[in-house]
């Protein structure tokens, strides 16, 4: 198997954003931010051009959480497109459907990535015509106007593609010899699975934080939506896990015998050896 390249839209381009993650979206003083700060009001790093005052050094001044966020590519979808390029600052209009407008594009973005992995993948072709239907579906929703994205039934729709997904991605495990583990919504936090064999094991919604996962074997193993938050994946070989993306890599600790899927880059806080 091998992973798509990402389609542009779906990565993150902060210069044709107006910083909607650092004003938008809420968050609290806790291991991952340094401050308080409700949705809707600049972070108090943000200068005037919309850059971030510490961007070169998040992590050691407390702002971790910033470095393992990712929008998917709906920051500068809703800023240049949604609103046509229309300033939050020099058009306080906007700002709040602005804001409203974009952890809506921001769900339907990230569904639009797994969509586009599915189509990639080969032992699932039976279900590419649905699959398709369902990309062009998502991003129907997510071309929309403030006022359609506001009367969006998101939930609803994750629900479907996420069912679909979900048997795309018993297809590609079923395709594995032996027994596959189901850990579906499992609590593995600080789990000891070094070296363990994952191969095509249900990972979807595990809770692995801290968890030991150096040298495990997790081909097709299915990580949507796992929490990798300081998951140890030292020498782990993950070249063909399901769905997994660049934000749970961030939130993850490897090294440079990592192995990765193409299109995924290996984070600059690992070490390289």
């Amino acid at each position: 198997m091998s992973r798509p390249a990402p389609l542009p839209l779906l990565r993150a381009d902060c210069a044709s954003c107006f910083a909607l993650c650092c004003v938008a979206l809420p968050f609290a003083a806790s291991a991952d931010f340094a401050a308080d700060k409700p949705a809707g009001r600049p972070c108090a790093q943000l200068r005037d051009d919309f850059r971030c005052g510490i961007h070169e050094r998040l992590r050691p001044a407390g702002y971790a959480g910033c470095t393992v966020y990712d929008c998917f590519g709906a920051g500068q979808r809703v800023s240049q497109h949604t609103f046509g390029g229309r300033d939050w600052r020099e058009d306080p209009a906007t700002a709040r459907a602005m804001f409203a407008a974009f952890p809506v594009v921001r769900q339907l973005h990230e569904l639009l990535w797994y969509l586009t992995e599915a189509l990639a993948l080969r032992p699932a072709a039976p279900l590419h015509g649905e699959v398709r239907r369902a990309l062009e579906a998502t991003e129907r929703l997510a071309a929309g106007t403030p006022e359609e994205l506001d009367a969006a039934e998101v939930a609803g729709h994750r629900d479907e593609v996420s069912a679909l997904l979900l048997r795309v991605s018993e297809r590609v495990r079923a395709g594995l010899p032996g027994r596959r583990r189901n850990h579906r919504g499992a609590d593995l936090i600080g789990a000891r699975l070094k070296g363990a064999d994952l191969r095509g094991a249900n990972l979807r919604g595990a809770r692995l934080i801290a968890a030991d996962l150096r040298s495990a074997r997790l081909s097709r193993a299915d990580l949507i939506g796992a929490d990798l938050r300081d998951a140890r994946l030292h020498g782990a070989d993950l070249r063909d896990a399901l769905f997994l993306t660049q934000a749970q890599l961030n939130a993850a600790r490897g090294d440079g015998a990592t192995r990765l899927p193409e299109g995924l880059s290996r984070p600059a806080h690992w070490p390289a050896g």
